[in-house]
Parts: structure tokens; sequence; C-alpha cells
């Protein structure tokens, strides 16, 4: 089959790779038909080489068709449509039951001291091969796909292996009521759909804030108040006060993560690491502060006291500053983590089965076939192309 591959930073390539095969008897295969480029896509591309083999298959937001099931398998049959959430969970230990599936004990990377595993998401995570290829190799046949009826076209329902309960997650952890303030830190495939999804429940006022022309505007559309970084980056938090009574929203979530513009120190350490050989790199990026923490510290600065903040972005370093005074002056509570897909299944998929209130069937500004999924690599990462969100379908091509 063929398959998006890592071989080195800023080099991804479509090589011809073996075919995934049943390991386990509740396993399936699946044809990927739909697979989403992610943001944290990024951080393999350009960062996490230290934890990367080359040759290692990238992608953890696919969707496709049951190819073939293990002989264990009972929930699923050839031919079913199905969307692979990005946790590898298995669906019956203790955290599953808590609805904590990124934390998943059967799948927990004891090595690195990490949560779950995660599809194409490097050793911390497991090293498990990705969903950006033709077909995919998914264990807990019976629990951790989700099944998605036959008929609309996959943009209905492929985000629902990471950004809708991604973003769900990032608005239910910011906890504003209906009728209170939110800001929105970077207006990305997370951060946009997490203002869709904070407008659709009832939050009144959902400030958007970014630096990308193509980004603001598409959240303008959605009746989302925007905030320009290029003209309000020194002033960011007066601004975000001045529309929201003075004191700060009730909540904000940071969907930038350490990709946060405007942080030398951590940039610095960012491109320090990637000229790194590995056996020094891997020890640096799991015990030093490697990010870069801007939008971190403009949240803490934005949010009105007793507030809380909400963080969906990726950091990655272990002695990253915090500055814990003004967090606790301020009565800040900090909720954070991977998105536990399958504990917000039930609330998203009623809203994709029949009307589209969360815009998800225009919400891919690209798609493409997976031979063109390099220069996508590029394209994104330089937000170039009014690239937003992109879907690579393997049988475009």
């Amino acid at each position: 089959m063929r398959a998006l591959t890592w071989h080195g930073k800023r080099d991804v390539r479509v090589d011809t790779v073996p075919d995934p095969t049943i390991q386990d008897q509740t396993d399936v295969i699946v044809e990927v038909t739909s697979t989403g480029i992610c943001g944290s896509d990024l951080h393999l591309y350009e960062l996490f080489g230290p934890f990367l083999g080359e040759g290692d298959i990238l992608g953890h937001e696919p969707m496709g068709v049951v190819a073939e099931v293990g002989s264990g398998v009972t929930e699923l049959t050839v031919g079913d449509r199905v969307v692979v959430p990005f946790n590898v969970s298995c669906g019956t230990c203790f955290m599953c039951g808590q609805g904590l599936h990124s934390q998943c004990e059967t799948t927990q990377v004891h090595e690195y001291g990490t949560g779950a595993s995660l599809f194409g998401y490097t050793k911390l995570y497991g090293q498990v091969p990705g969903g950006q290829a033709e077909y995919l190799r998914v264990p807990f046949g019976n629990t951790l796909p989700i099944k998605v009826p036959d008929g609309p076209p996959d943009d209905r329902f492929v985000y629902l292996s990471d950004v809708l309960p991604t973003a769900w997650q990032a608005v239910q952890y910011a906890g504003v009521r209906p009728g209170g303030s939110l800001a929105v830190l970077g207006l990305g495939p997370i951060g946009d759909m997490a203002t869709r999804i904070a407008k659709h429940l009832g939050v009144e006022t959902v400030i958007g804030i970014d630096l990308v022309p193509e980004r603001l505007e598409r959240a303008r559309k959605n009746d989302v108040q925007t905030i320009d970084l290029r003209q309000h980056g020194k002033d960011l938090g007066d601004v975000v006060r001045g529309l929201t009574g003075g004191r700060g929203p009730d909540a904000v979530i940071d969907a930038v993560g350490m990709e946060s513009h405007g942080s030398p120190v951590g940039k610095a350490a960012h491109q320090l690491v990637g000229l790194l050989p590995d056996v020094v790199a891997n020890p640096l990026m799991r015990h030093a502060g490697v990010d870069r923490l801007n939008a971190l510290y403009s949240a803490i600065d934005m949010v009105r006291r007793g507030g809380t903040i909400s963080l969906s972005g990726v950091y990655g370093g272990s002695a990253d500053p915090m500055p814990l005074f003004q967090l606790f002056d301020k009565q800040v509570q900090l909720r954070m983590g991977q998105a536990n897909v399958h504990r917000w299944v039930p609330d998203i998929l009623p809203l994709l089965t029949d009307a589209d209130p969360l815009g998800v069937d225009d919400f891919a500004t690209h798609r493409l076939p997976l031979a063109a999924a390099p220069e996508a690599y590029a394209t994104f990462q330089k937000k170039q192309d009014g690239m937003i969100k992109t879907l690579i379908q393997p049988k475009l091509g």
C-alpha cells in the first residue's frame, strides 16, 4: 500500500509499504477513505524527530470502510463505515470507564511514562502506524472504531476522529455558562471549531484571536468577534478586557500550544532541538523547557479573576517556567489534556446525522490525494494558500 512516512525534519514522503495485517483476533483492517492533517502533525514535521523512526507512518484522523475483521470481532462486519479515534483505547479498563480514554491503562506507554497510545504519533505514544495511508490496522475492533451511517460524505463524520472531540472537550473544560464570555487563542482547526461549538452551546460573547487573515475572516463569518494579533500583539489583554466589561472573559481556550508566535526563547529551543543528534535531543525534550509559551502567558493575562483556562494546544516541555504567583493570585483554574474521544461521541454524533449546526460539511479548505500530502505539510506549516484544514483522500489519486 501507499502511506505517508517520516524521513527527517520537514521530510515526509509517500512510500510503498507492507499492507497491515490482522495481528489479534479483535483487530480490524480499515480501508482509509479520508484522513486529516492535524496541527499537531506539524510537531512531528518540525520538532519530534528524536522520537520518530525513519519510515514511521503518520496521521491520526482517519475514517474509512472495514475491509477485514479478526475472528473475535462481533460489533463490525466487512463494509461497515467507521471513524477511528486518535486515542488507541481499549474501552474496558478503569480509565476508559471514567471517560478518560486518553489515559487508557491498556495502551499507556510505560517506557516514557505517557498516557494512551496514539495513532501515528512517535515512540512517546506507542509508535503505532498511522492513518495517512491506504489501509490501517485498528485494534479493539469491538470498542474503538465509531460506526457511522452510510450516505453523507466523509466530511460529515471524519472530524469525530480528533477535531470535534478535541474542540468539544476544550469548550466543556472551559465551563462557560450560556450567556458568558470565552476567548479562543488560535483559529486553526481546533480553535475555529471551538468557537462554533461555544456559539452552539449558548456562549454569548465568543472572541477569536489569530494573525492569519483567512482564519480571522472564517471566524467572522460565523459571528465570532475577532482580534488580529498583527494589530494588537502588544495590547491584546487590554483589548480583550475592553470587550468583556473590563474584567476579562470567563474562560480562555489556548488552541495554539507550543507553536505560539512571539516567544523568541522557545523558538530558539525548537531550533536547537532540531539541530541536535537524537541521543542529546531526546533527554532535552523530555526534561527541559522547549515550549513557546506566549499563548499561555496571554491566556493567563486576559482571563478574568476566578476564570478558567482550557488548554487544547500541545505542549511538550517538562520544565517550562509557569507564572504560578499570577495563577494563584487570580485564582485561575487550569484544565487540559488529550481529548477523550469516546467520552464526547454521544454528545456530538447526533449533531452530525441530520442538520449541520457546526458547519462540518464545508470545514475543509483542501481535499487532496495521498500523493500531494508532502506538499500539503509544507503549505500548512507555512500557513499558505488559505490552508486551514486539509483532508487527504487516497482514492483521489
